[in-house]
């Protein structure tokens, strides 16, 4: 009876390792949730061609597309991303078809990296 009532809770080690199994799982989301936060802009801005009715027949060759979502980066501060390296837009009589494709590396220990692959194709109906 008197063993059970020292066997109260976890050990120093024990904590410590769910101590460090939560600081590195955190580290791994705070180096991956600001490119998932990128690309959700991204597809929100392409999406926006079709929804924004301010734009109306402005957009109408591949050239104003490629316009409209460089301003877009640049409002939402997406620097690291080259927009002729990641986004291909072809016209399809009404319709662009705009191919996001395009992934990130953050470190994370060393040599071991973390990869983030994005690859999404849109079809965005205009006028």
């Amino acid at each position: 009876m008197h063993n059970i009532r020292k066997q109260k809770g976890m050990s120093f080690f024990g904590w410590l390792a769910i101590l460090v199994l939560v600081a590195f799982f955190a580290s791994a989301a705070f180096k991956l949730i600001p490119h998932y936060m990128d690309n959700n802009a991204l597809e929100k801005a392409i999406m926006a061609v079709e929804e924004d009715k301010a734009l109306g027949d402005k957009i109408i060759t591949v050239a104003d597309f490629y316009g409209h979502i460089s301003k877009n980066m640049q409002i939402n501060s997406i620097r690291d991303l080259k927009m002729d390296e990641i986004l291909t837009v072809t016209k399809n009589n009404n319709d662009f078809i705009a191919h996001l494709k395009y992934e990130k590396r953050e470190p994370l220990i060393k040599n071991i990296d973390l990869v983030v692959s994005f690859d999404k194709e849109y079809r965005v109906r205009t006028k």
